[in-house]
């Protein structure tokens, strides 16, 4: 056990040692960057074209998918850069930049997602106040509380990570700055940090779900009160790629973060957070352009006017 009371750098961990492995890596996480990034700007160009779209539910969609390219710029390009130049040394500060807006974006995508579902619950639900309910204001307040949460809990993390005056290693095992690994290479008060970081979860983490549960309970029952199976499945089609990028965000989302908090082995860490990181971003345009009847019909004529 060392005590590293001086740390200038951390070093991150290979997603792989071979060289001749490295070059097709780099090449593939950054065919997904680049994928993700142009889908969800993609998605944002098409929610701001047309009119139809100017509602409440594209306008969450939008700056969700915003959200989403915050999410994977904090960890692919670092994660290519290293692939490329070999070196997987970050600075102290750079690390805790990095660990800050993982945890800013990452935040962001579970509180929106909850709000998404509020405003679903809402449009089925009590469809004749639903444009008095959902007012533009209204749901400048929701994305505004999102981002505010969110900083919250980016803000707390770093005055934890900034409290430690020493490291037991300088070594992460993940190929990014993951605040649980990050601060469980603290020496002192690791017990404390491990329950501020459980709280904190169970805040900012299992709040916006079981938001997202309740929602989807009134949904459901509200749904099966409906006679016709045409207004049944016309309802149900309008939360499809909603509870789509759901189950895919919180399925990788838990698996990564209970798999990084409870395991320290640096082979269990790698495949979990590359598909929080940066499969579940990539897909999310797709789920929403392919499942979404006026996110696809748009782009046909988004293309149709580029063509």
């Amino acid at each position: 056990m060392k005590n590293i009371t001086h740390v200038s750098q951390f070093y991150l961990l290979r997603v792989s040692d071979d060289p001749e492995l490295q070059p097709i890596l780099c090449g593939l996480f950054l065919s997904m960057y680049l994928i993700s990034v142009l889908g969800n700007l993609l998605i944002i160009l098409t929610v701001s074209s047309f009119s139809h779209l100017h509602t409440p539910m594209y306008f969450f969609l939008s700056i969700l998918s915003l959200a989403d390219i915050g999410f994977i710029s904090t960890t692919v390009p670092n994660m290519v850069a290293e692939l490329q130049i070999h070196s997987p040394a970050i600075s102290y500060v750079g690390c805790l930049t990095q660990m800050s807006f993982f945890i800013i974006f990452a935040c962001m995508d579970s509180m929106l997602l909850a709000v998404m579902a509020y405003d679903r619950f809402v449009a089925i639900c009590h469809p004749l106040h639903y444009a008095i309910i959902m007012n533009p204001s209204r749901c400048g307040i929701l994305v505004l509380i999102s981002f505010l949460a969110s900083l919250f809990e980016s803000l707390v993390h770093n005055l934890v990570a900034l409290q430690l005056k020493c490291f037991k290693d300088v070594a992460i095992a993940n190929f990014f700055c993951h605040p649980s690994q990050l601060l469980n290479l603290g020496c002192n008060n690791t017990f404390n940090n491990n329950i501020l970081m459980y709280v904190i979860g169970v805040i900012l983490g299992v709040f916006p779900l079981s938001g997202i549960l309740i929602s989807y309970f009134k949904i459901i029952s509200s749904i099966l009160r409906i006679s016709s199976s045409s207004g049944r499945y016309k309802a149900f089609s309008t939360c499809g790629s909603h509870l789509a990028v759901v189950c895919l965000f919180y399925g990788t989302g838990l698996g990564e973060y209970f798999g990084s908090l409870l395991s320290h082995s640096s082979g269990n860490n790698v495949v979990p957070s590359l598909m929080y990181t940066v499969v579940t971003p990539m897909l999310n345009p797709f789920i929403y352009s392919l499942r979404n009847k006026d996110i696809s019909d748009s782009l046909k004529r988004l293309h149709f006017c580029a063509v």
